[in-house]
């Protein structure tokens, strides 16, 4: 039987297996006023966003897609944690999120379970993982504001 290693420990938290295996706001939108898409070329993952932004907010969103156990949970945490916000919340998190995977930053209470990601900084392949749905509505956002 092999050991797990370490650096796996945080990486697989309960809480990502958790996205992963019952993913949050799967499937299309109806009402979708962007619908973006991105995918990892290194690995494959590959993520499909659907956003409906109204007045400024994130009344809802959804995504769909194949990929790691890190690119699938990451957004479905993206979606359960960003429906509702505002455009201006959601790229505050979005940025406490780069920050957090990319820089070594402390998680920050306003990520919430976006916390659960932390352990994914210890390893660089799987970051770009983890920021590709960040990525994703990164662009849908930008879409929305250049339509309005």
């Amino acid at each position: 039987m092999a050991v797990a290693e370490p650096q796996f420990d945080d990486l697989y938290r309960e809480i990502i297996l958790d996205h992963y295996r019952r993913p949050r706001n799967r499937g299309e939108l109806t009402a979708a006023t962007q619908r973006v898409e991105g995918v990892n070329p290194v690995c494959g993952d590959e993520i499909h966003l659907d956003l409906e932004i109204e007045d400024g907010t994130i009344q809802d969103v959804s995504f769909w897609g194949s990929g790691c156990s890190i690119s699938q949970s990451s957004a479905s945490m993206l979606t359960d944690r960003l429906k509702g916000c505002s455009i201006e919340e959601a790229e505050r998190v979005m940025a406490k999120v780069r920050a957090m995977l990319m820089e070594g930053a402390a998680p920050d209470a306003e990520i919430g379970d976006l916390e659960a990601l932390e352990g994914v900084a210890k390893l660089p392949v799987r970051v770009k993982c983890a920021l590709l749905s960040w990525n994703v509505l990164q662009e849908g956002i930008r879409q929305a504001s250049t339509a309005a």
